[in-house]
């Protein structure tokens, strides 16, 4: 007759199961949470994104990660001189190839609950020049653009590039913002679509503002509103000379 086990002994080992069980329990509570969290500050408050193309060097550069703030932009709006993501609006990128098999899939989910940068090839970046209602014209005599008759000296942008690719004299819809990349040479943007809604782009298709830089470490920064746009006359509509006027 085989012996039987000892009764302190089993209660051990029950105890020792229990605090297992215990465990993975509490292990798949805290990974829950975590993604609940993970995809709810996506949604509703930040969301990070990888730079697809050279369009706002040498500001932001190709393959940056950035933080976009949504919060920011639902109760502030969207200002003059913010770098914003927005969805394409139609025709301002390729068609995209959807990621396949299980690695697309972990990918996509992945991005989706906020764990890796989104990365879907729907998504634009560029600053906001003009908001509804500002009159924008390039370019004055020194080749700067103008907002309300007020000259912008852009010291963001990257150097050799200009903005006068394209002469635009563009009235802004309410609702709506026309928006350029910093690399004014390779950026295709509201100046290249000036046949759709005067190039602009809709307030639904902000995704939110461009705040800080976060990898690589070397580039860590902040990225504010530059100084021009804080110029009170920008908020002035203009006014036409009376005929006769000196």
């Amino acid at each position: 007759m085989a012996e039987t086990s000892n009764p302190q002994t089993r209660d051990a080992e029950r105890r020792a199961a229990g605090k297992q069980t215990s465990l993975g329990r509490e292990l798949l509570l805290i990974v829950g949470v975590a993604l609940i969290l993970s995809i709810l500050v996506r949604t509703f408050l930040a969301q990070a994104f990888y730079v697809p193309s050279s369009s706002m060097e040498n500001t932001l550069l190709v393959q940056d990660r950035i933080i976009v703030s949504k919060l920011t932009t639902q109760f502030s709006g969207v200002q003059r001189g913010e770098i914003i993501v927005f969805t394409d609006p139609g025709g301002w990128l390729p068609p995209t190839v959807p990621a396949t098999g299980a690695a697309g899939a972990v990918r996509n989910t992945l991005m989706w609950v906020g764990l890796l940068p989104s990365d879907t090839g729907e998504d634009l970046v560029k600053r906001v020049i003009g908001v509804g209602g500002d009159h924008i014209v390039c370019c004055d005599a020194k080749k700067r653009v103008t907002v309300n008759g007020v000259p912008l000296d852009e010291t963001y942008i990257k150097p050799g590039g200009g903005t006068a690719q394209v002469n635009f004299d563009v009235t802004v819809p309410a609702d709506r913002f026309f928006v350029m990349g910093d690399n004014r040479g390779d950026s295709s943007d509201s100046r290249f679509h000036l046949d759709v809604e005067q190039g602009t782009i809709p307030r639904a298709n902000v995704v939110g503002r461009v705040v800080a830089v976060i990898w690589p470490a070397s580039r860590w920064s902040g990225e504010p509103i530059p100084a021009i746009y804080e110029n009170p006359k920008l908020d002035v509509p203009e006014t036409t000379t009376p005929s006769g006027a000196g």
